[in-house]
């Protein structure tokens, strides 16, 4: 994968690089993924976008594909890490973006794993989960995710029993792009700084990476 195809913000000189992929619904450059990609970008973190191939087929033709099949999404995170070769690298993403992730994590060796509103199981289907890998995750991880996500939501994911190396990170009453209720009396800018602000602090204490 060649880096002119990518979203890159902060210099090329930064040692570190975090490569963020798209959740299953909308590209690399939504609202969501540009606040984070912008929020977390600085001098010493390069922040990197990449689209899956239903996407970059969707962004020419204009209609609209399903997601590629799980060996197309793996290959692609592989090209999308192998371009940053010889940087640190840590890599995440919404929702499906994240998951690919998850799964090629240790296989590449990076720093660390940053999910974005983890999918654990289908909405309406808590008995089929994606987490068998999680389970011998060795990549030092982070997921952020809403306390309401139909994806997997407060009452549901403690009861999973992942590895402690996986720190959950829960954002009040956040849907899974952690957008909160009106009632609750909180907005979603307020969750979507406060996601920033734990993915920082996981990047410097965790990762020894300064933003």
């Amino acid at each position: 994968m060649k880096k002119k195809a990518m979203r890159l913000n902060g210099p090329a000189s930064a040692a570190a690089v975090l490569i963020l992929g798209h959740g299953a619904g909308a590209g690399m450059d939504s609202p969501f993924m540009n606040f984070f990609a912008e929020s977390l970008a600085g001098p010493a973190l390069r922040v990197a976008r990449f689209e899956f191939p239903y996407m970059a087929k969707r962004r020419l033709t204009g209609r609209r594909y399903g997601p590629d099949r799980p060996q197309v999404l793996e290959a692609t995170w592989s090209e999308a890490i192998h371009a940053f070769s010889g940087k640190t690298v840590v890599i995440g993403g919404k929702s499906m973006g994240g998951r690919i992730a998850s799964i090629v994590a240790d296989t590449h060796r990076v720093a660390g794993l940053i999910c974005l509103g983890y999918p654990f199981h289908p909405i309406g289907k808590p008995e089929k989960l994606r987490t068998s890998h999680l389970k011998s995750l060795q990549t030092p991880s982070l997921i952020l995710q809403g306390t309401r996500d139909t994806f997997g939501n407060f009452k549901e994911v403690p009861l999973y029993e992942l590895p402690q190396r996986i720190n959950i990170q829960w954002l009040e009453d956040g849907d899974h792009s952690f957008k909160p209720r009106k009632s609750s009396g909180r907005t979603q800018a307020d969750n979507w700084q406060e996601a920033v602000h734990a993915l920082k602090q996981f990047l410097q204490q965790k990762l020894k990476i300064p933003v």
